[in-house]
C-alpha cells in the first residue's frame, strides 16, 4: 500500500507541477491580452505564440478540445419561507430520476428539488456545510464543520420517496473542507491534506499535505489537482454562490 501511495504522490506531485507552470503561463497571457486592449492584430499575435500553452493546458485537463454548445439555460428559485438568510448554494448532486440536491451552506440545510426544481423536502444539519457528494443513486455525502465546538463529520443522507433522511455519521479529526467519493473510498480535504476514508469511517492514508498552513494559490491547486486525477470530477471545497437561485446549463 505504501509503494503504491508513493506512486500516486510521485504522479500527482509531477501533474502539481505542470499545471502550476501552465497556470503562471497562461496568467500572464491574460495580463498581456488585457493589456492590449482592442488592437485585433497585436491580439492575434499574442495567442498564436500561446497556442502551444493553451494545448498543453487542455492536455492536463483530459480534454480533446472539442468546443460544447450550451442547448439552453435557466436559473430556478430555491429560497424557503423558513430561510433566514440569502441562500449560499455550496454544492449541487443531480439525482439519477432527475431530482437535484443542493447544499445551502448560510442556511444550514440540504434541500431536494423535485425535477421542476421546487424544494420538496429540506434536512437541516448541525454545523456548516462545506461540500457534498454523492454516494449511490439515493444517497448523498455531507462534510460538515464547526470550529466552536470542534466539530467536524460527514453526514450521511438518503432520499426516500421525496424525502430526505439522515443516516450513519463519521466523526473526522480534521476540518472536512472538500469531499468526493469514488470507487467505494472518500476522499476528503482538510484544506491543507488530502484524506482516504472508508465507507464505514476508517482512515485508509493521507496522501497529500502542503508544508505551509496556507490554503490558496499553488497549495489549493495542488489539493483540486489530485481530487481530479483520483476521482472523476474537481471538488471545489471553497467557492459557492450567495444567491437564492441555482443556474442551470
Amino acid at each position: 500500500m505504501k509503494d503504491e501511495v508513493k506512486s500516486i504522490k510521485g504522479s500527482v506531485t509531477s501533474s502539481i507541477h505542470k499545471c502550476t507552470s501552465l497556470h503562471n503561463d497562461l496568467s500572464q497571457f491574460l495580463e498581456i491580452v488585457q493589456k492590449i486592449g482592442d488592437n485585433k492584430e497585436v491580439c492575434l499575435i499574442a495567442s498564436i505564440r500561446c497556442k502551444h500553452i493553451i494545448q498543453k493546458a487542455w492536455a492536463v485537463l483530459g480534454k480533446s478540445g472539442k468546443a460544447f454548445n450550451v442547448q439552453r439555460k435557466s436559473q430556478h428559485n430555491v429560497k424557503m419561507p423558513s430561510d433566514a438568510d440569502p441562500c449560499w448554494i455550496i454544492a449541487i448532486s443531480a439525482l439519477p430520476d432527475g431530482q437535484v440536491l443542493v447544499a445551502d451552506r448560510q442556511n444550514d440545510n440540504v434541500k431536494l428539488l423535485n425535477k421542476q426544481y421546487q424544494v420538496v423536502s429540506h434536512w437541516g444539519v448541525t454545523a456548516c456545510i462545506w461540500d457534498m457528494c454523492q454516494i449511490t443513486p439515493s444517497e448523498v455525502a455531507v462534510a460538515v464543520t464547526n470550529n466552536a465546538s470542534n466539530k467536524h463529520e460527514v453526514q450521511f443522507i438518503t432520499v426516500t420517496q421525496n424525502q430526505l433522511s439522515p443516516g450513519r455519521k463519521l466523526e473526522l479529526q480534521h476540518e472536512g473542507r472538500g469531499i468526493a467519493h469514488h470507487q467505494g473510498e472518500l476522499f476528503i480535504s482538510s484544506g491543507t491534506a488530502l484524506y482516504t476514508y472508508s465507507l464505514s469511517g476508517k482512515l485508509v492514508c493521507r496522501l497529500y499535505e502542503v508544508i505551509s498552513a496556507e490554503t490558496s494559490g499553488k497549495n489549493l491547486c495542488g489539493l483540486l489537482l489530485i481530487t481530479f486525477v483520483l476521482c472523476t470530477g474537481v471538488f471545489l471545497p471553497f467557492w459557492g454562490k450567495e444567491s437564492g437561485q441555482i443556474g442551470l446549463l
